[in-house]
């Protein structure tokens, strides 16, 4: 519905930025003011301390922090390498395979990551392929639950590709690899790199298939966050949580950089 009148337009925005602060903006505050809190027995945290903080880059943390970049950049990589020849699959294929690769692309977003957990974790706990107790069973983990989101933002670029800078470069000669590399991958580096972005992020965050599959040595921070969260501990998890938001938010700025620098390319 349209909104000719200005007052309406002005009580629309009013209510988007309500509901944003309610969504989004009490529970980053409660998080953050939780994680300085010496104590809280009121409506607001006293007795302001430093403690979680300095708990949260200990050593332990760091070591998870350590294993959750490492276990989001993997299985980012290796999903946006996997949807976006997908995603290139699809568009040359047209007709019925082309709605099959989308329909099994998709599937992973549709299916509950406690399910996607549990079938790796039966699927690669006895030979021929043992895998349960290892790093790798995490990322693979992760890779599936990313994958449909990065194949979906790749794929919709794709779709506005203008089909004619490809027949072109093939009517001067240019091998399909060539179109490939010089004309099709060029063009989808911006949606390429927001699907990175993407997927990193949501590895950041990811729990429900991580606790199911993760060995001891193995642990990500939303891991660790969840357990002191389990067991009371809530200041520190919520100063574990604004390192993971920090680190989180750093990386994505890097990778909008280099996102922008192939935009203007």
């Amino acid at each position: 519905m349209l909104l000719h009148s200005r007052s309406a337009r002005a009580a629309v925005k009013v209510a988007l930025v309500v509901v944003l602060a309610l969504l989004l903006g009490v529970p980053l505050l409660a998080v953050a003011l939780a994680a300085f809190a010496g104590s809280w027995n009121g409506v607001w945290p006293s007795d302001p301390t430093l403690a979680h903080l300095a708990d949260a880059l200990s050593a332990d943390n760091l070591a998870s922090i350590s294993v959750s970049l490492q276990t989001a950049l993997v299985s980012s990589i290796g999903a946006v390498a996997v949807g976006a020849w997908a995603a290139l699959a699809a568009r040359s294929a047209r007709g019925r395979a082309a709605r099959v690769i989308d329909a099994v692309f998709h599937l992973p977003a549709a299916v509950p990551s406690v399910v996607v957990g549990l079938g790796l974790l039966t699927a690669f706990s006895r030979p021929p392929l043992t895998l349960n107790g290892t790093a790798a069973i995490v990322v693979i983990a992760q890779t599936t639950l990313v994958i449909a989101f990065a194949y979906n933002t790749v794929a919709g670029a794709a779709e506005g590709l203008d089909p004619v800078l490809e027949q072109v470069a093939g009517s001067l000669g240019a091998s399909p690899v060539r179109v490939l590399f010089t004309v099709r991958l060029p063009l989808l580096l911006p949606s390429i790199g927001a699907a990175l972005g993407l997927a990193f992020a949501l590895c950041m965050g990811e729990l429900g298939a991580t606790i199911m599959v993760y060995p001891a040595s193995w642990r990500t921070l939303p891991v660790s966050i969840f357990a002191l969260a389990d067991r009371g501990s809530l200041f520190l998890a919520a100063a574990d949580t604004l390192v993971l938001i920090a680190v989180t938010v750093a990386v994505l700025g890097l990778i909008a950089r280099l996102r922008g620098r192939t935009m203007v390319r």
